[in-house]
């Protein structure tokens, strides 16, 4: 059986989803027992555990390369969890999303990283599906450094270097309460909210297909007051904003300047966009390795969504998202190429090898 699939295999049947630490700990034991004689260093983290693989006994100061993989999916029905192929398929939860990818990687590392003149990394997590502060962001700030990271993501053999920034802000008013038949003896928390609203969509409206630029979502809107003949005196919203990479030292101050007062704006979350240089060097050296691979030139690529790579490009290393072909993203029937893990390997091969 195709190596690649095998371990695929292994890890699928794990159901490592993030409320079940156990299953996570056995997924990475999986892969541990296949990188037997490499150096490991383990991370815990709110009981979120992750591993550095290293060649040798000493972990670099700093990795000229490193390989990223989650191994953590989002949860599905007891059935995708027994992964099968068919038609050059293997399905099964987290086939596409990114237990085939990591698969791969787990295989070149073992096969390279030895017999490279240069540091190499093989990092690998499981919290990416709920935000990555317990797995890549941990190591980082535990002295992990790399000069370029390459997430195995599933791309189709595209070049994914930059995506949306995330803020998610409360607006919170209150107002005056009062009788629904006599509404200018209050002040209606509601209607102060949604100003702020309206001002937030105006600024940032929901494009009619899809655009790369920034966007607004309204989440929720609530109230304490459950009565129809009364002025509600409280109220809040939460929008969720996806920012574009240039406005990462901006969109705060945007967002403060569009809010009607008395309304306050609380900052619940913010997550850096993902951005590096299409130019940048190790981004060339992927582009012709693909091509002498597959034979075509791989497109460079935004995408709306996010992944751990956002959590290096804050701390000034460059990284992009890259992998095989796959399809029904977190769906009932997700899947993976199988021909397209073995090509993976083959172009991730001639890329480090190209640093020798």
């Amino acid at each position: 059986m195709n190596q690649a699939v095998s371990l695929a295999k292994e890890l699928i049947k794990i159901p490592s989803t993030a409320e079940k630490p156990q299953a996570l700990t056995r997924v990475l034991q999986v892969a541990q027992l296949r990188l037997k004689g490499f150096g490991v260093r383990k991370f815990i983290s709110d009981k979120t555990p992750s591993l550095l693989f290293y060649p040798g006994k000493t972990q670099p100061k700093k990795f000229k390369l490193l390989l990223n993989a989650h191994l953590d999916v989002v949860p599905g029905k007891p059935g995708q969890f027994n992964p099968s192929v068919k038609n050059g398929r293997l399905y099964g939860r987290g086939a596409q999303d990114m237990k085939g990818g990591a698969a791969s990687l787990i295989l070149v590392f073992k096969t390279l990283a030895k017999t490279l003149n240069y540091p190499v990394g093989l990092q690998l997590v499981t919290d990416e599906e709920i935000g990555g502060t317990n797995g890549a962001k941990h190591q980082l700030k535990n002295g992990l450094t790399a000069e370029f990271v390459i997430a195995g993501e599933p791309t189709e053999f595209r070049i994914n270097n930059q995506s949306k920034g995330i803020v998610r802000v409360d607006l919170v008013a209150h107002g005056k309460t009062a009788h629904g038949a006599y509404p200018w003896r209050g002040k209606n928390a509601v209607s102060l909210v949604t100003k702020t609203v309206d001002n937030i969509l105006k600024k940032y409206p929901v494009p009619q297909k899809e655009a790369w630029r920034t966007t607004a979502n309204l989440s929720w809107i609530k109230t304490d007051n459950q009565t129809t003949n009364k002025v509600p005196d409280q109220a809040e919203a939460r929008l969720d904003i996806r920012y574009l990479p240039q406005e990462i030292k901006t969109i705060k101050a945007s967002l403060k300047d569009l809010v009607a007062l008395p309304v306050k704006l609380k900052f619940v979350a913010f997550e850096p966009a993902q951005f590096t240089k299409s130019t940048n060097p190790f981004i060339k050296k992927l582009i012709q390795a693909t091509h002498k691979i597959t034979g075509k030139k791989p497109k460079i690529y935004s995408t709306h969504g996010g992944s751990d790579i956002r959590l290096f490009n804050a701390r000034g290393i460059g990284g992009i998202t890259f992998g095989p072909i796959g399809g029904g993203l977190h769906s009932d029937q997700e899947w993976v190429d199988i021909k397209s893990l073995n090509t993976y390997q083959k172009i991730l091969t001639r890329f480090l090898i190209s640093y020798t």
